[in-house]
């Protein structure tokens, strides 16, 4: 069978979790698939169907309970793969795991797209009782194995430290690393001339550091600096802490940014936060937001994990930082707006580390390669 044949093969992408506009999922994977050939549809939380990126949107209604998401977006997400006909089934969430079963079943290829280390999430969920954490990470791991040995095609993990989990014989190792050239620095954008602004972009959270981070500018001693933040609260009730905190008053709150929205505001700011706490699932990951400062050329303030430490020390795009320490943040954006030259230069070297290794066009190349190797079975 040809590669034009091949090509021609129908992919359905299933999330009953992520947004239509989810960066992996959307913009880099389904995306890159379309444009190899592939017949792409994506069954995700959306308003209309419609096309984007030559990917067919197949729209499931959202459910805010967990418990009606398992049971009734998990049924969509079934159907929606079962009447498109689909070939390859690729899922995103560890709750559609009794989905791929009957997938499997039904002689459908299934691929397990992992985007967190599950087991070591569960053991900071704060909605999940403490005596309850380390029994539901077991039970996790333990279903992640079993479905990988008997039931999935191909595993896709978001990192190395994942990939362990799975057997290496059928995983691939795609990182969730910037589209080149969708963060680029505008060249008519003179660092010296933006205005003084340090930007957070992501989801908004107590271990993404939020709290620390508006405490900082508590102490930020430049006084027309101001933090941009960018995305959606976990919940209203650390919205309303972070709004009573005397830091707030240098925050502007964009909310949730499409890409375009994103972009702008990277390309206006001086250094960007990633500054989330020792969590065990953070330790071993890479940040896409460290990697999506560095393609816009802006210098980093990142927490001094060993991982991230190499990252950031090797490329020498940025600072380090106590992440539990909101003061040792704010001198850190104090240090990089007193020293503009060397500022810019630490972004100008993160854009080329991305430039030369930590970019999408590399790891397109890995999922593709899986799919050839899916699809001549």
């Amino acid at each position: 069978m040809g590669w034009q044949s091949l090509s021609r093969m129908k992919v359905i992408h299933l999330t009953s979790v992520h947004q239509c506009q989810d960066a992996r999922i959307l913009h880099k994977e389904c995306a890159s698939l379309a444009k190899a050939g592939y017949e792409v549809s994506l069954a995700v939380k959306a308003d209309s169907e419609e096309i984007i990126h030559g990917v067919k949107i197949l729209p499931i209604k959202e459910e805010r309970s967990r418990i009606k998401r398992f049971i009734y977006s998990a049924r969509s997400v079934y159907r929606a793969a079962m009447n498109g006909n689909a070939d390859v089934c690729h899922f995103h969430d560890p709750e559609l795991i009794p989905v791929v079963v009957l997938l499997r079943l039904r002689g459908k290829k299934v691929i397990y797209d992992v985007h967190e280390d599950l087991p070591r999430q569960i053991l900071s969920k704060p909605w999940i009782s403490p005596w309850l954490r380390y029994p539901t990470a077991l039970l996790a791991s333990a279903t992640e194995w079993f479905a990988s040995r008997v039931f999935l095609s191909a595993v896709v993990a978001a990192t190395p430290t994942i990939a362990k989990r799975f057997p290496a014989h059928k995983t691939m190792v795609v990182q969730n690393f910037p589209i080149l050239t969708e963060l680029e620095p505008p060249i008519f954008s003179s660092y010296y001339e933006r205005p003084e602004h340090v930007v957070y972009v992501g989801g908004i959270s107590k271990y993404r550091g939020v709290v620390e981070n508006v405490i900082a500018f508590e102490h930020v001693q430049n006084q027309k600096c101001r933090f941009v933040l960018a995305g959606s609260f976990e919940d209203a009730q650390l919205e309303e802490k972070c709004r009573r905190l005397r830091g707030w008053k240098k925050v502007e709150f964009k909310g949730w940014l499409s890409r375009s929205g994103v972009s702008s505001e990277l390309a206006q700011a001086r250094a960007g936060l990633v500054v989330l706490h020792p969590l065990v699932n953070y330790l071993d990951s890479y940040p896409i937001k460290l990697f999506e400062y560095m393609s816009a050329g802006i210098p980093v303030i990142a927490s001094d994990f060993p991982l991230w430490r190499k990252i950031v020390e090797e490329a020498d795009c940025g600072l380090l930082v106590d992440p539990l320490n909101a003061e040792e943040t704010a001198k850190a954006i104090d240090w990089l707006l007193e020293n503009p030259e060397r500022a810019e230069q630490m972004g100008t070297n993160g854009r080329q580390a991305v430039i030369n290794h930590y970019n999408w066009q590399n790891e397109e190349k890995k999922l593709l390669e899986l799919y050839r190797g899916l699809t001549q079975q």
